[in-house]
Order: structure tokens, then C-alpha cells, then sequence
């Protein structure tokens, strides 16, 4: 079995040293874990550092061994600790260096309540792989007791030697001050000459500001020694400063006390403003108390005395008291659960200047007080509850209060009906006077804006929606109802459309349909051009039995309460069948083209089926042309057009008409009102043609199918 113990050192005061090395555990697994001491004494203030060593098998089974988790503590049960990480009393002063097989433990800013006894365990991938040294490293903190010391070396007074209960490094390094002014002396002592008036302090290099008490050696001497070094007290609170000195036989001339950090040069504290009406100064025989009430944070501070004589000063320089003002702090520990109706969770009451758990704490609910006097505090709290605690004995110094916050409610301003571009606030509230973090959501996404309100400086349509928001503190976050935002907008992104969208003929039906955008919801009313009543209302027009008199222009006229708007559509309407004749040379040559073409594909059909087909005629009846389609457009009529209108007597219809013809062929030659037994064949595409008109009378249609027949 292997046994090995590494050297490692805890600081004390910023030194590094070694009490005792001592393994805490040891098996014949090589399991193994040696703290560096078990013992360590430090100074209130100061920083410590305990460090461990541990081992364990490289392989278990063929498995590598790995160290999962590091846990310093000192609180809970072996098998379950409370990691020093996440416990609030050393929240901010905690860190670890850990190695592969070592590991460091570092508390800075030491207090009273730190004196504990520290454990390290370490937690591997192996089953049961779980180690923790025991017993472990005690610590103890205190005050900075440095005494000055008369060593009996012979002489007539001794030499003056720094001591201290905790022990030091080997060779550390000091500061001597004579007087109250500081010697180039840096050992544990002082090796000038000095007279029985002389006065005697000592502190560690480093740690000017924790020095021992001045001492003198006679019964008269030049000092000034302070009660405490360090004060911390609650806000609030009142507090005493105390101070003895001695000048010597000489006379005082003068004597106050001053804040170093207010000027390079001493002013008296009884003449600050800042001080006014707080400060008073008590002198008794060789022995001066500064007492300051009302006091905050900013107090926070180091107070030196000085005194002056005809021609000496003692004080200006020499450390004097550290006064440290807190307030009493509750924190949410945890919070358990979070109902609409209540909150449960755990509160802690604790504060920086005396130990926790040594004190009795009072507890108020409401401005009620709880029975509870433990410094942690568990329950089931109301919406718009206030809950704080103070020290028992300093009720009026109670922490800042913590408060359940209701269900939050989102109001809109203006109230009543939004319309689009105007400027609209919503604000989100919960009735009490703790500061909340807000967040706003629109149709349950969440929006960036994180404030109380939520400001529209121009609304617009896209808008609309459900809003509600959120407020959280540290007990907790409840959400609001909804709040429906409908902007109103006038009719705009209206659209018009005909169905079907095919040419319209005399005796079909066609839909006009309208639509637009708009809140609140619009009214849709359809005019005709020129005419004063409106043709109907609703989305949709419907026109049955269309007559040429319906073509024209339509338009629909949209309104709601916030504006009116109308858009256009233009409509017309075909005959079926010419109900008069126009007499076109250019028509005819058109026709002719076609005759032509299908007289040519006749004859070419006779020549090779001549022996087939004796029947020639009933062979001409078979291949001619059955059907066209001519259409004759406005651009194509020009001016001209109006001839023909008065020939046709269908003038006075305006320059937006198109005139559509269409021309029936049958069969054997009849006439275009006559029906064949045979289907009549289309023609794949219709004939568009530029025409002149003649001024002639009405025309029948048979006259003009005999016309084109001569041709």
C-alpha cells in the first residue's frame, strides 16, 4: 500500500504556512485524501486559502477512474453537503483551483461566522466512487491580535516584540510605528532606540490597516490607542468611536476627529456638513468617543483621532477605526411554488456584521409581526403581501421589504374606440410598490419592449390583436388577462372583378363582385354611371338577361364610419346576332379568302376521288365553310363608326361601346336563320377587320349571305 501526503500550504493574512499535515483518509484501495493542516487561524478581514491532496485508482474493472465533481463544505450530511458554491453566507467570497489531484479552497473578506470545520469531497465515475476527508480543516477567525511585547534580552527596557496567537510564517515581514510614524523596521523587532514616552504599534506588511494597539512602556507617553479596529453596524443605528491618548505632559492644543478620504488634510467631522446635526464628541479624562447617529451606508468609513500640541502632532497618519454600515438583507432562497392565488418559497434574514444563527430575528408580515425568531423563514404568501425582518432589539433597522406581487392588470389610453395613426398607451400595473420586471406579448409572442408601457405613437391596422404582459420579481412572475386591440381604418385596398371573365353576350348573366379592407366593416353599394339610384348593395352584383343597354360603367362605393372610397369597372355586352346589315367591300374580300381556300381544298379532294365520289355538289355541301366570327373594334371604326350608327339607327351609345358581329353559315346555301340537321363546324379564330361603311339602308342578313354566294 502506497501512503503519500503532499506538502501544501493555507494562507493566512496573505503568508503561506504549514500548521499540520495529517491524512484524513487512507485504505488499501489507495483511496486517499491529506488536508495541508487541520488547524488554521486567520484574521477577520483577511483571506484564507485550505488546500487538500487526494488519490484514487487510475482503473477500476477495466474501467478509467474519473473525477465528476469537487465539493467544499460545511454544512449538510456526508452523503448530501451543501456546497460552500451555493451557500448564501459566502456568496461572492468563495473560489476553487482545482487540479487533477489536488484542490484549493479560497475565502476572501473572513468574518467571525466563517469559523467552521471545512470538509472537501470528491465524487468519481465509479460505483460508490464517492470520498470525503473527515475529520476536516478548522478554522478559526477573529479580530487581528497583534500586542507589542517588552522581550527580557537584559537590557534596561527590553526590546519591543510583535506577537500574535495565530501562528505566522516563518519570516514575515512587518511595519513598526513610533509614535504614530512609521520605522524602516521590517522584523519581529523593532531594533531602534526609543525613550520611555515613545509609544509601540506593530502590523503585518500588507495589512497596515490591522495593526496591534500602541503600547508605551512608562506611565506617561505619546499615544493614541482605538478600542476596536474594525465596526460594523446596521443602518439606521447609532454607533460609538472611541480612542484613548496621551500627549505626554504636554498641553492639547487642539484635538478632533476626521475622515482621511475626505482631503489630503485633516477636517473636523463636527464642522461637516454631511455630518450635521448627526455628530456628537464626548471628552473625558485622556479619552475621546466620536458618536454618530442616523447612519447609512455612506458613512462607511475609517475615523482617525488627532491631537496637537505647541509642537507635535499625533494621528494624521496612524490607522484608526474601519466603521462598516449594513443594512440587514433578505433574500428568497427558494421559491417552491407559483400560483395565481399565492407563493410559497423560503426567505433567509442575514447580515454581514454579526454571525449568522447567533442572533434572534423578528419577522413582519403586513407590518404583523410573525413568532418565528430563526434566521431562515418558510410559508405560503398571499398576493400583495410585504414581507421584511430585522434583529430582535432593532426592529427600527428592518430589511428592504420583499413583496408578492398581484396579477397584473393592462389598462389602454385612449379607452374606447382606436383609430389608425393616433397615439395609443398600454400599461401594464399590479398594485404594489415593488419594482417588477415587465414583458409584453402580442397573440402570445413576446415583443422587445420591457418597460411599464407600451407606447403606439402611430398605431397601425397591423396592430390589432391580444395583448397581454407579465411582471416578475425574486418571489415570483404572474401574468394578466387579455386586452383586444382593433384599430379602425377607412376602406382602402379596394379590388373590382366581372364573372365570368369571358366576353358577355346578349342573354347571359354576369357577376360584378367588390371587396376592400376596412374596420370597422363597410357598406358596398353599386352605381351606374349616370344614373342617380344605386343598382344594388352587398359584395357581389348580379346582372341576369344582359342587353346592350347594360354595357356601361359601374363602380362600387365602399364606406364605414371612418371614410367612403369607390372604384370603377367598365361592362359590355355583345348582341347575339346582327340585327342589322353593314355593307363592307373588305369584309367580302375576307370572305372570299375563305371561300377561295375551302373551293381549292374541294377541288384537290375531286381529283383523286373522282371514280370514288360521282356526287359533286353533295361533296361541296360536305367541305365548305360553316361558321366565322368577326369582331369590329372602336379603334377599327374610327369616326367613321357614326355612319354606320345612323344607317343601323343604333346611334347615341358614346365612344366606350365595342361593337361585336357575328355571322351564321349553313349548309346547301340557306339562309343564316336556318338550321341544318348537321352541327355547324367553328371556325378555330375569329376575324378582326377594319371596315368602311356605306350609307345604305337596313340589310338583311340573307341579303348579305347572297352577296357573298354571288361573289
Amino acid at each position: 500500500m502506497e501512503r503519500r501526503a503532499m506538502r501544501l500550504t493555507a494562507a493566512v493574512c496573505g503568508f503561506f504556512f504549514v500548521l499540520l499535515s495529517m491524512p484524513a483518509i487512507h485504505s488499501k484501495n489507495t483511496w486517499t485524501l491529506t488536508y495541508s493542516a487541520t488547524q488554521i487561524c486567520a484574521f477577520k478581514g483577511s483571506t484564507v486559502e485550505i488546500n487538500c491532496n487526494y488519490r484514487y485508482p487510475s482503473r477500476i474493472n477495466g474501467q478509467q477512474t474519473k473525477v465528476e465533481q469537487t465539493v467544499w463544505f460545511t454544512k449538510g450530511k456526508i452523503k448530501d453537503p451543501v456546497d460552500l458554491k451555493t451557500d448564501s453566507d459566502y456568496s461572492g467570497r468563495v473560489q476553487y483551483d482545482c487540479g487533477q489531484n489536488d484542490c484549493t479552497l479560497r475565502i476572501t473578506d473572513l468574518r467571525e461566522s466563517d469559523s467552521a470545520e471545512y470538509k472537501f469531497r470528491f465524487t468519481t465515475n465509479q460505483p460508490g466512487g464517492k470520498y470525503t476527508g473527515s475529520p476536516g480543516v478548522t478554522l478559526s477567525v477573529r479580530e487581528p491580535d497583534l500586542q507589542v511585547k517588552l522581550k527580557n534580552d537584559g537590557s534596561f527596557w527590553g526590546t519591543p516584540e510583535c506577537h500574535s496567537s495565530c501562528r505566522l510564517p516563518e519570516h514575515p515581514s512587518y511595519i513598526w510605528n513610533k509614535n504614530g510614524q512609521k520605522t524602516g523596521d521590517n522584523t519581529v523587532y523593532f531594533s531602534g532606540s526609543f525613550s520611555p514616552s515613545d509609544s509601540f504599534s506593530c502590523a503585518l506588511k500588507g495589512y497596515e490597516d490591522f495593526p496591534s494597539p500602541s503600547v508605551c512602556f512608562s506611565d506617561r507617553c505619546y499615544i493614541v490607542s482605538y478600542t476596536k479596529r474594525r465596526i460594523c453596524v446596521l443602518k439606521g443605528s447609532s454607533v460609538d468611536i472611541s480612542c484613548y491618548y496621551d500627549s505626554y505632559y504636554s498641553n492639547v492644543q487642539s484635538k478632533f476627529w476626521f475622515r482621511p478620504d475626505r482631503g489630503s488634510h485633516p477636517e473636523d467631522l463636527s464642522e461637516d456638513t454631511q455630518y450635521s446635526g448627526r455628530v456628537e464628541v464626548l471628552h473625558t479624562d485622556r479619552r475621546s468617543t466620536l458618536r454618530i447617529r442616523d447612519l447609512t451606508e455612506t458613512d462607511s468609513a475609517q475615523y482617525r483621532f488627532i491631537f496637537r500640541t505647541r509642537n507635535f502632532e499625533w494621528g494624521s497618519s496612524y490607522p484608526g477605526t474601519t466603521l462598516t454600515v449594513t443594512a440587514v438583507q433578505l433574500q428568497v432562497i427558494r421559491i417552491i411554488t407559483v400560483q395565481q392565488s399565492y407563493t410559497e418559497a423560503e426567505l433567509k434574514c442575514h447580515s454581514s456584521c454579526s454571525p449568522a444563527g447567533r442572533l434572534s430575528y423578528v419577522w413582519f408580515r403586513n407590518g404583523g409581526k410573525v413568532t418565528n425568531k430563526e434566521s431562515s423563514y418558510e410559508g405560503r404568501f398571499d398576493p400583495g403581501e410585504k414581507i421584511f425582518c430585522a434583529l430582535e432589539g432593532h426592529e427600527d433597522c428592518g430589511s428592504p421589504p420583499v413583496y408578492v406581487l398581484k396579477v397584473p392588470s393592462v389598462s389602454v389610453n385612449p379607452p374606447g374606440e382606436i383609430m389608425e395613426g393616433s397615439l395609443v398607451t398600454l400599461t401594464c400595473s399590479n398594485d404594489t410598490n415593488s419594482a417588477a420586471n415587465i414583458s409584453w406579448y402580442k397573440d402570445n409572442l413576446p415583443l422587445w419592449n420591457r418597460e411599464a408601457q407600451l407606447v403606439f405613437s402611430s398605431i397601425r391596422s397591423s396592430d390589432s390583436g391580444q395583448y397581454h404582459c407579465t411582471a416578475e420579481n425574486e418571489l415570483g412572475r404572474r401574468t394578466s388577462g387579455n386586452i383586444s386591440i382593433h384599430v379602425e381604418y377607412p376602406p382602402k385596398n379596394i379590388s373590382v372583378s366581372v364573372s365570368p371573365s369571358a366576353e358577355m353576350v346578349e342573354g347571359s348573366s354576369v357577376n360584378l363582385s367588390c371587396s376592400s379592407d376596412a374596420n370597422p366593416a363597410a357598406n358596398i353599394t353599386w352605381y351606374k354611371e349616370g344614373e342617380d339610384s344605386p343598382k344594388a348593395s352587398g359584395q357581389i352584383f348580379t346582372i341576369t338577361d344582359l342587353r346592350p343597354e347594360h354595357s356601361g360603367n359601374y363602380y362600387c362605393e365602399v364606406q364605414n364610419t371612418r371614410g367612403r372610397r369607390r372604384s370603377t369597372l367598365y361592362l359590355n355586352v355583345r348582341t347575339a346576332s346582327w340585327t342589322t346589315a353593314v355593307v363592307v367591300p373588305v369584309t367580302v374580300i375576307l370572305l372570299s379568302v375563305f371561300t377561295w381556300m375551302g373551293w381549292k381544298k374541294r377541288a384537290s379532294k375531286q381529283t383523286q376521288e373522282s371514280r370514288e365520289r360521282p356526287d359533286d355538289r353533295q361533296q361541296d355541301q360536305q367541305d365548305g365553310l360553316h361558321y366565322a366570327s368577326i369582331t369590329f373594334s372602336k379603334d377599327q371604326l374610327d369616326s367613321r363608326w357614326s355612319d354606320v350608327s345612323a344607317a343601323t339607327g343604333r346611334g347615341g351609345r358614346g365612344e366606350e361601346d365595342v361593337v361585336y358581329a357575328s355571322v351564321k353559315m349553313n349548309r346547301g346555301g340557306a339562309s343564316l336563320g336556318d338550321r341544318s340537321e348537321e352541327p355547324a363546324e367553328d371556325v378555330a379564330q375569329p376575324v378582326q377587320s377594319t371596315i368602311n361603311p356605306l350609307n345604305t339602308k337596313e340589310t338583311s342578313q340573307s341579303d348579305i349571305y347572297q352577296n357573298l354566294k354571288s361573289w
